[in-house]
């Protein structure tokens, strides 16, 4: 598929430059000296960066459930919610973590996500942030970012295909895929 070209409404990423792009913030975490614990990632839009994160560093992946992209096809912020648990093989959520995310728009998620995590852990004793891409209306700037938009474009991530197929449409879009091949 032919990735539409990006202006300052719209940015268009590929696979390929969305796991550039989770690599070179990786790097760019690492170069910084911070060492960490855990990952923590705020599902959905940073469960693959928080995958890959916890593979290349070699450190457990905590996952927390958060919404507000919920209306029109996730296109429109809604309410945000945050999930009661975080998600572990074993363990608690406890001294240097890490936030993944994708990125950080209005930053009210991120501002709520750090709260309460000061609130409700208190055997964590360090955490920053690190995100692909950090808007410029955003409240807050994580810790770590690849790119900074100060345009504030809407990002048209490669996994949204996805927000439109249902189950019994698979088929065809399976046949669609293999005749590009």
């Amino acid at each position: 598929m032919n990735t539409p070209v990006s202006d300052d409404k719209h940015l268009w990423v590929s696979w390929d430059a969305y796991h550039r792009s989770i690599e070179q913030l990786a790097s760019k975490v690492h170069e910084s000296g911070w060492k960490f614990d855990q990952v923590l990632c705020l599902a959905r839009g940073g469960l693959r960066p928080g995958d890959i994160f916890s593979r290349i560093f070699d450190v457990p992946l905590a996952i927390l459930s958060t919404s507000s992209y919920r209306e029109e096809s996730g296109t429109v912020q809604g309410q945000l919610d945050i999930g009661k648990y975080i998600s572990m093989t074993r363990g608690a959520l406890e001294g240097k973590v890490l936030v993944v995310d994708d990125l950080v728009d209005s930053g009210v998620t991120l501002e709520k996500v750090l709260h309460h995590l000061r609130e409700n852990f208190p055997a964590v004793t360090d955490v920053k942030s690190a995100v692909i891409w950090c808007k410029g209306c955003s409240s807050i700037k994580p810790d770590f970012y690849l790119d900074y938009l100060p345009s504030n474009p809407w990002i048209h991530q490669p996994f949204e295909e996805y927000d439109s197929i249902r189950p019994h449409q698979l088929n065809a879009w399976l046949k669609k895929g293999a005749a590009k091949e």
